[in-house]
């Protein structure tokens, strides 16, 4: 009998962001995307920023992840995370004023700011604004 769904647990330092059944998912691996059907092999990746997708009953979800790692096996995924979010959850607004805060960081390039911490920043809201369907626009 063929395996009909994975439980996905995404999870931070804060709090456990869902657990849920799913039919599928898609993960932003370090080094490309990853996708994962009932029964897949186990396997541990390092993820980059990006947008986690999974489909649950035919409807297609997203959620927002700053990196982490990712595991599967026996049916059971695990994303640890230092931040994730369900799109509905993101706050537009707020994301966007973080990339435009960020981006100006980057166009001033004072000494004293750490160049990587403030493009980081940019990646994570930018990503932020993706996850929850808003347009990035200028930002990018």
């Amino acid at each position: 009998m063929a395996e009909r769904a994975i439980t996905l647990e995404v999870i931070t330092p804060e709090r456990v962001v869902f657990r849920e059944e799913v039919d599928s998912l898609i993960v932003p691996g370090a080094e490309g995307l990853l996708g994962v059907l009932p029964g897949h092999a186990p396997m541990v990746a390092a993820l980059k920023i990006g947008i986690l997708t999974y489909r649950k009953d035919g409807e297609r979800r997203r959620v927002a992840v700053a990196g982490g790692f990712f595991e599967v096996a026996d049916n059971h995924a695990v994303v640890l995370s230092d931040a994730a979010e369900r799109a509905e959850e993101i706050d537009v607004l707020r994301a966007r004023q973080a990339a435009e805060r960020a981006r100006r960081r980057l166009a001033e390039r004072e000494a004293n700011w750490d160049f990587e911490r403030a493009r980081a920043a940019l990646n994570r809201a930018l990503n932020r604004l993706r996850a929850a369907g808003a347009d990035t626009g200028d930002l990018a």
